[in-house]
């Protein structure tokens, strides 16, 4: 899928679901200059220095968007949810409410820095 076919995706969303998942996007990209997006399994995923951290998605059961953790399991914080996976975890994102900026972007920190070692 080329990049224009990533960005119809996040479009092709209803809102507020859209404009939640942009937003999203935005705050992962602004970690730093090394974060790419690219498109795989299906899915917007975020590599830092070609490595896989984490992507975007919607629950099917609460079509919440989340941001999923590659190596959560590697991470405590209450906010992450495991489900039925092994390896990964996701935050769910309330449109409901003020995102938990700060709360994201020490997930993310986090995530990145299990790539650095």
């Amino acid at each position: 899928m080329t990049a224009n076919e990533m960005d119809n995706w996040y479009l092709k969303q209803k809102e507020p679901l859209k404009s939640c998942l942009l937003a999203l996007r935005s705050i992962i990209l602004q970690q730093g200059s090394e974060i790419t997006a690219v498109w795989r399994y299906g899915m917007p995923f975020f590599y830092y220095k070609g490595r896989r951290f984490c992507y975007l998605w919607v629950h099917k059961k609460w079509k919440q968007p989340y941001i999923g953790i590659v190596d959560g399991n590697k991470i405590e914080h209450p906010e992450l949810l495991t489900e039925k996976r092994s390896r990964m975890k996701i935050l769910l994102i309330d449109m409901e409410k003020d995102f938990p900026v700060k709360t994201i972007q020490e997930l993310l920190e986090e995530a990145i820095g299990l790539l650095k070692d």
